[in-house]
């Protein structure tokens, strides 16, 4: 389009947009009346496209008022932020997934039938709650069977303590110094590695000056266990073994080595009793519990909860090993998705990303950086709705999708968004995202005058800022587009701005500002100001302050940052920059 060319109506301009979507879509007024809504929305309300447009749509679905959906709507329209909401709708019996964004045009709300996402999250949850009820009856049982306040106050700090540590030696070394003295004189707990190495982690005496020969005992006996011995029979058998008088030939039959056996000797066992740790099936350790002479056999209380105790032992060992499993593997996949960003040349770039306090430490947040086969640097980063495992897992497809498409067709950033959003489409990608690309151009001319251009494209994303030679900060504000994944037909477009030596361009998703009760404004004010009192820090010291300052301790939605820092073009590389990193081969395409 031309200066000159007049631009369509804005009705006209979302008829175009949207008239060939798959994704159900329809537009409110300023009345909440349809203005517009294409025949797969209507289609999953039940409804027909005549029979909704010009309808208001609290009277079409009364039941909607004063629910999730209007507060969406509502909330939209208020504040001109697109927000989404998943909730089940009554009248139609379905879940709904809704994302709504204002527009010249009126309120635009796409949405989908997740009815059957949702049966089976449903299914999975009571598959859950099955595995939590059979744990809760263990725990009634457990009540049922221990009289003695004392066992169920033990079986209460079993959970507690062996609950707050993802770490499995430090959580079965409390568990032993938890059953000493209640259930036994002393003990040790065994663990299993994955390699088969058999480990004595929990060791507790009740008597201190019995410790030093316990441990010494301990050192010795896995590798000097006979298989008869109480707890090579309770791995193999996942049974628990009762020795309520040991005698010598039950030492015999336990210890095959006389140094082991002379170690044992201080310590006087006169009964033992050891319980498999077992959890989904799986044995992977065993209790085991000694007394002395003055004590005597264990008796039936002392065996029940032991045998309780283990069981809810091996269920909290058995969660920390998997928690730990899955954030090794959350963080695996973490690196794998945020791959280090080139260096080139005489542009340097820092990225952060910190992941929300609360759950596993990986989201939908990214940054990318990367060179095109021309030589010019493009810059990412995005925001996939969501801060757990099925966020990463769409940004990771985004994130592909973008580095993709750039590299092969180095289109303006305005046509890369335009094209991964209808592959988001086309591919079924069920993900919204924003997403902020830029480009650092320079022609051969350019480069022999030093100067370099910043072109750039947003589609929801927030404007980056530059923080210039001189102090100042600078909002890049262009035009915005709807975001990523929903087919939008519409004009994408790009800004252009110089860059100039000893400039920093920062890009970062919205949780690095946007905080509860805080207007958008403040938080970004708070933004620039970070970056004027840091504009002679080192470009990695900035990006640390600016976390720091902006984040705290606490971190409500996940962050990511990128920061370019453009050194002069014909100086050497800077120490501070660090090397430079590029890839092996740059292929130019024809």
């Amino acid at each position: 389009m031309t200066g000159d060319e007049a631009a369509p109506p804005p009705g006209d301009l979302l008829l175009q947009a949207v008239e060939g979507m798959e994704r159900p879509l329809f537009v409110l007024d300023a009345d909440w009346r349809f203005r517009y809504i294409n025949p797969a929305g209507a289609r999953v309300l039940d409804r027909t496209v005549e029979g909704l447009l010009g309808r208001d749509v609290w009277a079409e679905f009364p039941e909607a008022v004063g629910g999730p959906f209007e507060e969406l709507y509502s909330s939209v329209r208020r504040t001109g932020v697109s927000d989404g909401v998943e909730d089940w709708f009554g009248p139609l019996g379905k879940w709904f997934r809704a994302d709504a964004f204002l527009t010249d045009a009126g309120l635009v709300v796409t949405y989908d039938d997740v009815t059957e996402r949702r049966q089976m999250l449903e299914e999975r949850a009571a598959a859950v709650s099955a595995r939590e009820a059979a744990a809760a009856d263990a725990a009634s049982a457990a009540e049922t069977a221990e009289r003695a306040g004392r066992h169920l106050m033990l079986l209460g700090d079993i959970n507690l303590a062996m609950t707050s540590t993802l770490d499995t030696d430090e959580a079965v070394d409390r568990f032993a110094h938890l059953v000493v003295p209640l259930l036994a004189d002393w003990c040790l707990v065994s663990v299993v590695d994955p390699d088969g190495t058999r480990r004595d982690v929990g060791r507790a005496h009740s008597d201190p000056a019995l410790v030093e020969a316990m441990h010494r005992y301990a050192d010795a006996r896995v590798a000097t266990n006979r298989s008869s011995a109480p707890v090579p029979t309770a791995l193999r058998s996942s049974r628990p073994v009762i020795i309520p008088e040991v005698t010598p030939a039950h030492i015999e039959a336990m210890v095959g080595n006389p140094v082991a056996r002379e170690e044992l000797e201080p310590l006087r066992p006169s009964a033992v009793a050891t319980f498999p740790l077992i959890a989904r099936g799986e044995t992977f350790g065993a209790l085991t519990l000694v007394n002395g002479p003055d004590r005597g056999p264990h008796t039936a209380e002392e065996l029940r909860t032991a045998e309780i105790a283990s069981r809810r032992a091996a269920l909290a060992l058995d969660n920390a090993r998997l928690a730990l499993a899955n954030q090794q593997v959350a963080e695996r996949l973490q690196l794998s998705l945020l791959s280090p960003p080139v260096q080139p040349d005489s542009l340097e770039l820092a990225v952060r990303y910190r992941a929300a306090t609360q759950g596993v430490s990986i989201g939908g947040d990214w940054y990318d950086a990367f060179l095109q086969p021309d030589g010019d640097t493009v810059l990412v980063i995005g925001d996939v709705m969501g801060h757990d495992i099925e966020a990463a897992a769409a940004m990771g497809q985004v994130k592909t999708l973008v580095r993709g498409i750039a590299f092969d067709r180095l289109e303006e950033p305005a046509g890369v968004l335009r094209r991964v959003d209808h592959a988001l489409v086309g591919l079924a990608v069920p993900a919204m995202a924003t997403a902020l690309v830029c480009r650092i151009e320079q022609t051969l001319d350019e480069r022999t005058a030093g100067v370099r251009r910043l072109r750039w494209s947003t589609a929801g994303h927030p404007d980056p800022m530059m923080l210039r030679p001189d102090g100042t900060v600078d909002d890049l504000v262009a035009p915005v587009g709807p975001p990523l994944g929903i087919g939008w037909l519409g004009p994408r477009s790009d800004g252009v701005v110089e860059m100039p030596e000893g400039s920093t361009l920062l890009l970062f998703t919205d949780g690095l500002f946007e905080r509860r009760g805080i207007p958008l404004d403040e938080g970004r004010e708070r933004v620039r100001e970070v970056l004027v009192r840091s504009a002679r820090l080192p470009l990695d010291a900035l990006c640390d302050r600016l976390l720091v300052e902006m984040l705290g301790k606490g971190v409500e939605d996940d962050v990511a940052v990128l920061a370019v820092r453009a050194h002069p073009v014909h100086a050497g590389r800077p120490a501070e920059a660090g090397p430079e990193v590029l890839p092996p081969v740059v292929p130019h395409l024809t």
